[in-house]
């Protein structure tokens, strides 16, 4: 009789139990779940809503966790904006230090708050007009300096950039942003994501007179508003405003190169009705375009050698493929528009999924390993793992180097006759690079880290 109610005794508690120790287990998987890059087949399945709520109400610290790291990004938004709105000096602070035998000067800039990539220090762009550097932050601080080295503070310029995007969209993610600046034809010009309508976007273009004082800036170029991209309503179901390009070069007297991303959105690079996964030549009058090549992700460097009459672009690929593409002027709207590949080729491989989502991504798109035998350009180098590449200038005759975000160097490298890459030397310097330029016998750097510029005298290196 006692053997059978403690047998009966144990079943109940068994029963009693199970159903704790399932709900216990579901709620440690639920907790590993959150932000952990590993579940994101799985976490695809829930709503935001559905998301949010888990986390208020079941992991509420979690929940608190996340709403103050929010409350503090927004603070370096707000920073940053109320720095603009008071139009002081952008004050520098120099240092230095000393990187594979190359010597490279810094000077930190206060008023730069906030980063694309990890919401702070801060991220930029420079340029130079009439032997004077002009600042841009991401957030739409504008300034120049006649010798930054002299250590003065660097002079702020009242812009009307956040009529354009302004806290509305920087409240929505850091990868909302400026993009590039370019001065040419005594105007400047600006590229930024664009909210065409709640949610939906697309990278588009501004210019304005070259001013000290005051700058007003208007619409350049933008992509039609039905062809805009939205967060969650797309084809691929997948988004990404990193993805975006911006960068702008010049290319003859009435135009210049604009560089758009395909936003994660891998149908619309071999789409020749679409802007995204181009290089574009943008009428400098009338925003009016025409197509200089195809078939790029993340196209983030440009670079036009007039002497050699060819373009060097850099884009980001996805897991692995890095490239850096030649792009011969002479064969610029000839037979067919030049197309390099992505996503039908590429050397890198696709962002992971489930096993039945990977199997329709490489259906669709199945990043082939020769992009020649599939009728695309073959990239003068693709790099493997991915290195984050940004920017790519000459630096002399036959001479160049390409910055890196992910592996935080420099990579100099020379173009033989047959415009083969040789002698490729990379040299660290410690920090995320955003922007590249090369004035005077001097390479600056866009330093993202500390929200800083640095500057190698190539003279002496």
């Amino acid at each position: 009789m006692n053997y059978f109610f403690s047998k009966k005794t144990n079943k109940t508690k068994i029963k009693f139990l199970l159903p704790i120790i399932i709900a216990v287990g579901f709620l440690l998987f639920l907790y590993s779940m959150i932000g952990n890059n590993k579940y994101n087949n799985i976490k695809r399945y829930f709503s935001i809503e559905q998301k949010n709520t888990i986390k208020k109400y079941i992991f509420p610290y979690t929940h608190i966790s996340e709403l103050q790291k929010q409350i503090d990004d927004l603070s370096y938004v707000n920073k940053e904006l109320k720095y603009k709105e008071t139009l002081k000096d952008i004050e520098i602070y120099k240092n230095s230090k000393l990187s594979n035998g190359m010597f490279l000067e810094r000077y930190l800039l206060r008023g730069f708050y906030y980063g694309i990539k990890f919401g702070n220090p801060g991220s930029g762009y420079f340029d130079f007009y009439d032997n004077n550097i002009f600042i841009l932050s991401s957030r739409g601080i504008l300034g120049y300096s006649k010798n930054i080295n002299d250590g003065k503070p660097i002079k702020q310029i009242k812009n009307n950039i956040n009529e354009f995007i302004g806290l509305k969209q920087f409240k929505k993610g850091n990868w909302y942003s400026l993009k590039d600046i370019l001065i040419y034809k005594d105007k400047i010009f600006i590229s930024y994501t664009e909210e065409l309508k709640e949610n939906c976007w697309n990278t588009s273009l501004l210019y304005g007179k070259i001013d000290y004082e005051n700058i007003e800036f208007k619409k350049l170029f933008s992509a039609k508003e039905e062809d805009c991209i939205h967060r969650w309503r797309n084809k691929d179901k997948t988004f990404h405003a990193n993805q975006s390009g911006g960068r702008i070069v010049p290319f003859d007297d009435n135009h210049v190169m604009f560089t758009i991303g395909d936003w994660r959105q891998n149908y619309l690079p071999q789409n020749k009705e679409s802007v995204n996964g181009k290089i574009l030549k943008i009428n400098i009058e009338n925003g009016g375009y025409e197509l200089i090549s195809m078939g790029h992700r993340n196209p983030q460097g440009l670079y036009y050698d007039k002497e050699n009459n060819f373009i060097l672009e850099t884009e980001h690929g996805p897991i692995g493929g890095d490239e850096i593409n030649l792009i011969e002027v002479k064969k610029i709207n000839k037979e067919k528009t030049l197309n390099y590949g992505w996503p039908i080729a590429s050397y890198g491989e696709h962002q992971p999924g489930t096993p039945k989502e990977q199997k329709e991504k490489y259906k669709k798109y199945p990043l082939y390993k020769s992009h020649k035998k599939h009728g695309f350009i073959e990239p003068l180098k693709s790099f493997q793992p991915s290195i984050g590449i940004s920017e790519i200038v000459k630096i002399s005759q036959n001479k160049y180097a390409a910055s890196s975000l992910k592996n935080k160097s420099l990579y100099f490298f020379d173009l033989n006759n047959e415009k083969k890459i040789t002698n490729l030397e990379k040299v660290e310097v410690f920090e995320r690079v955003r922007d590249l330029k090369v004035h005077d016998n001097k390479l600056y750097l866009f330093l993202e880290l500390t929200a800083s510029l640095g500057i190698i005298n190539l003279k002496t290196n």
